[in-house]
């Protein structure tokens, strides 16, 4: 994609007009108000741009970002918000010195799904209290405080705010299908502004006023006492700035062809994006999904259009202050309801829901975490049970199969000497990882077999081994020589050896002579066994024997 600056300007402003209802509403959102969602949008905006790892990525205040921030304003007030973006910053930076942007790929889809219609579920819910236009009550869970909210609007309704809201969400629906390309958030927030003042509602609660730029830098919110008791916040917000932006990052890159994110870079300019909005008032940031996405479908090409929206809200907090302040409440509850429902994609859940039983069970579960507890957890949880799950379909795969034992050539052994050997010799072949999800059903397994003088097991097709499965191989061999049964290997791999020899299961087959690189050289050693028992008459050349899987 080549440099267009007059597109990326155009790009930057059409972000900007997007943008601007969203950053005031998350601010008031968020509890510090609808200017502390402009400055985050203006100064992480324009130092994510600068900084960051993508050259299409937009920043600012996000829905997910505030149903993190609600409760630490709750409990630790405006500066606690404003101290746990800054320490968020530096982790943000110490996770991009540790390379850690590349283990996003990891993160299952099913929990990102699962997040993402969480989080929509919540950002709607938050909306309550101004969309019916009562006063937010007191609370942290949100589905309380939006049931509380109705119970206020039931014992006196007043029906301008709510028509105000569903108006909005209604124009934004309705002209995302009608016409993509037309800001419609812009427009249905200045028609309700105007209907409000037409129509003298004073019953619309309004933005309030704004200051005409923004304030000095400051440190002054700063209590280094209390940094203690913000760790866990801290670190709540900058998991969440990383995983949104990260991700976020890879949908534009999705979106575009010959663009790729760095994501160590992307995790340092949010980073520095973040140390800088709370010294100018902001709440902490992130790259938002819904802006990047104007911006890529509008044309933009490099930072400028990043750089250049977050120019125009700069532009508009000096000039436009005070127009910006006669905006309902209701009107931006509105362009939030309207968010919320466009971020699930019911297509997409669909298509994973009947993916596969565990990706419906982790994609549900993370989405409930992330209403009922904090996103955070919710990742936390999703992960986990992914990850046992997974597990739990990768152990299934290894199996423990009996092979029968055939010589190479039909015509080297009598009837009799072949009888022999079918009876004391038993092959396995071990298919798949051996590690600890398994293992102990692998030891059972093998623990009983019985009325044979040897058992093989061949190791060539063993995919992984972990300290777990070298334990249990070790103790089944040690039961098996107990019982007089002789164990023999073949195929060990390089990278299985040292999971072996950690544990002293390699040092036991060596010491016994039972280590064989092959299986017909096991096969040979097998028979010297047999016949230095006497249970076979002495061959002075023995030919090579092949072992082959047996029906199932």
């Amino acid at each position: 994609m080549g440099r267009n600056p007059r597109r990326d300007l155009l790009a930057g402003l059409t972000v900007a007009i997007v943008a601007l209802p969203l950053a005031l509403g998350f601010g008031v959102s968020s509890g510090l108000g609808a200017e502390a969602g402009l400055a985050t949008a203006v100064v992480a905006g324009a130092l994510a741009a600068v900084f960051g790892g993508s050259n299409l990525q937009v920043s600012g205040p996000t829905g997910a970002m505030t149903v993190v921030l609600v409760p630490i304003v709750a409990r630790f007030g405006p500066g606690g918000v404003l101290t746990v973006g800054l320490m968020a910053g530096v982790l943000l930076i110490a996770l991009a010195l540790l390379r850690a942007g590349q283990y996003m790929r990891y993160v299952p889809a099913p929990v990102v799904e699962g997040f993402t219609l969480g989080i929509a579920c919540v950002i709607g819910l938050q909306q309550i209290p101004n969309a019916l236009g009562v006063a937010k009550p007191e609370g942290e869970r949100v589905l309380l405080v939006a049931w509380r909210a109705v119970e206020a609007f039931v014992a006196a309704p007043d029906w301008t705010a709510i028509s105000l809201s569903l108006g909005v969400a209604a124009v934004m629906l309705a002209g995302a299908r009608w016409r993509p390309a037309i800001p419609f958030s812009i427009v249905a927030v200045i028609a309700a502004t105007v209907v409000a003042r037409l129509f003298h509602r004073d019953s619309a609660a309004l933005i309030g006023d704004l200051p005409t730029g923004l304030p000095a830098p400051s440190l002054a919110f700063l209590d280094v006492s209390a940094l203690g008791s913000l760790i866990a916040p801290a670190v709540a917000v900058a998991a969440l700035a990383a995983l949104e932006s990260l991700l976020s990052a890879t949908v534009a890159d999705g979106m575009t062809v010959g663009q790729r994110h760095d994501p160590d870079r992307e995790l340092f300019g949010q980073g520095i994006a973040n140390l800088a909005a709370p010294l100018f008032g902001g709440v902490p940031a992130t790259a938002a999904i819904a802006r990047t996405a104007v911006n890529v479908r509008t044309g933009a090409s490099s930072r400028l259009a990043a750089l250049t929206h977050a120019a125009v809200l700069a532009a508009i907090v000096f000039a436009a202050a005070p127009l910006v302040s006669k905006i309902p409440l209701a009107a931006l509850a509105g362009v939030l309801l309207a968010t919320a429902v466009r971020m699930v994609e019911v297509g997409a859940l669909r298509a994973m829901a009947k993916a596969t039983r565990s990706d419906a069970v982790v994609l549900v579960l993370t989405a409930a975490a992330t209403l009922a507890l904090d996103l955070v957890y919710a990742v936390i949880i999703g992960l986990v049970v992914a990850g046992a799950l997974a597990l739990r379909s990768v152990a299934a795969q290894a199996r423990l199969d009996q092979v029968d034992f055939r010589p190479d050539l039909p015509g080297e052994h009598s009837d009799e000497e072949h009888r022999l050997l079918t009876e004391h010799i038993v092959a396995y072949r071990i298919d798949g990882p051996l590690f600890f999800a398994g293992a102990h059903r692998f030891l059972l397994e093998l623990s009983e077999v019985s009325d044979v003088r040897v058992v093989i097991l061949r190791m060539s097709r063993v995919t992984t081994m972990d300290a777990t499965g070298a334990r249990v191989l070790k103790d089944a061999v040690e039961k098996l020589n107990r019982r007089g049964i002789a164990v023999m290997t073949s195929g060990i791999r390089p990278g299985q050896r040292q999971a072996l020899e950690s544990v002293g299961a390699l040092e036991l087959l060596r010491h016994e002579g039972r280590e064989y690189a092959t299986t017909p050289e096991a096969i040979a050693g097998a028979r010297k066994h047999l016949e230095q028992a006497g249970l076979l008459p002495v061959r002075h050349h023995p030919h090579p024997h092949r072992i082959r899987k047996a029906p199932r």
